[in-house]
Parts: C-alpha cells; sequence; structure tokens
C-alpha cells in the first residue's frame, strides 16, 4: 500500500521530538536494485549549539556540517571512522542547526528485504569476505548497515526529502507510546554530561 509522503510541517519541531515521531515512519530509498522501504526502528536527537554531542555544537558550521543547518527535512549524511556514513534529517527552521540520527530500520516489505539483503552482501563480496549466515537478522541494525543496506552514501547528503523524487519519509506503522523506549546516545562519550542524555528512541 502507498503511505503518505512526509510534509514539511511535520519536520518543523526541535529534534528530540522528530527523532520521537520517526519511529514507525517509513525510509524510502530508490536504489540501483529498485525501491527500497524500511520502517525506522531507533534514532538519536542532536540538539544543535548546546548539545556537546552534537556536530554543531557551539554553533559550529563548516563545509561537513552545512547541511544541518538548513531547512527540517533535509538530508544529514556524513562519513564515522572513515569508513561508514550516516543518515540524519534535520529538524526545525533554516540556521537552527538541529538533527536525528536514523539509527536502525527493518524492511517494510519483502521486496525491500531481499534488496537490502543483496545490497549488504554485494558489501561483504566487494571486501572479499564471506556473506555471513545471521546477515538477514542484522540487516540494518546500526546506522552504517543502514546506510549499505540502502544504498545511502554521501551524494545523498543535502537533499530535501519533502520534494525529493528519490529519497524520503512516509507514514508508516502506528506505535503505541509504551512501544518507545528511551536511552543514551550511542560513541558520545567524548560530550560530558551531554553523554548521559535520554535522547535515543527505539521500538522495543
Amino acid at each position: 500500500m502507498q503511505q503518505r509522503r512526509l510534509d514539511r510541517a511535520f519536520f518543523m519541531t526541535d529534534a528530540l521530538e522528530l527523532s520521537k515521531n520517526l519511529i514507525g515512519k517509513i525510509l524510502v530509498h530508490e536504489t540501483s536494485l529498485g525501491t527500497v522501504r524500511a520502517v525506522i526502528t531507533e534514532t538519536e536527537a542532536y540538539m544543535g549549539v548546546e548539545d556537546k554531542g552534537s556536530h554543531t555544537y557551539g554553533g559550529k558550521r563548516t563545509e561537513r556540517t552545512e547541511a544541518m543547518f538548513h531547512v527540517g527535512g533535509t538530508s544529514y549524511v556524513y562519513l564515522i571512522y572513515g569508513m561508514y556514513n550516516c543518515v540524519n534529517i534535520t529538524a526545525g527552521a533554516v540556521d537552527v542547526p538541529m538533527a536525528a540520527l536514523i539509527r536502525m530500520a527493518e524492511p517494510a516489505d519483502e521486496a525491500s528485504r531481499e534488496i537490502m539483503e543483496r545490497l549488504r552482501a554485494l558489501e561483504f563480496e566487494k571486501k572479499g569476505k564471506k556473506v555471513p549466515v545471521s546477515l538477514n537478522k542484522h540487516l540494518a541494525d546500526g546506522p552504517g548497515k543502514l546506510c549499505i543496506a540502502m544504498e545511502i552514501t554521501r551524494a545523498h547528503n543535502d537533499l530535501d526529502m519533502v520534494t525529493d523524487k528519490a529519497f524520503y519519509v512516509t507514514e508508516g506503522i502506528v506505535v503505541e507510546e509504551s512501544r518507545i523506549q528511551t536511552g543514551k546516545r550511542i560513541g558520545i562519550d567524548y560530550a560530558e554530561e551531554a553523554a548521559d542524555y535520554l535522547w535515543r528512541f527505539t521500538l522495543v
């Protein structure tokens, strides 16, 4: 069933609200192997200039972080550890640099699962590695895996996901409040007190 695309108004909030509201929504990308639709199951909020865990803490504005300063609904894709892409979606008004990191997602249908499995398998094959038998259980359970499984690269940085024809978000499944678990964000031990904020949202 074709789901309604999320409009600009959905993204015109802060990153905390957006991160929570994205749980259960469907991330869509037109890959080289076909359309992939994945239900978002984990996000993290990055609240910008006052958030020590954010790339834009203190108002830091660089070529890398520029997309975070763009209007809510803009993609922000960056590289970590020199090898993995992470995809975020900005929140709120222009020049207010907040974003929701998409940490995990699950295939929304069997066709998407098949494409995601093939894209992940190709990544192993390119590196000359054996494809693990557990691949289908861990297709997109981390931001780097998600980007590989959905063929999201830095070429998809700074796209308007409200209007883009190949990369966007739609309505998804109904999620009861009780099914959203909060926790600490991952991999930001350097962020002092901000490392303890319960700004990660997981569908359970």
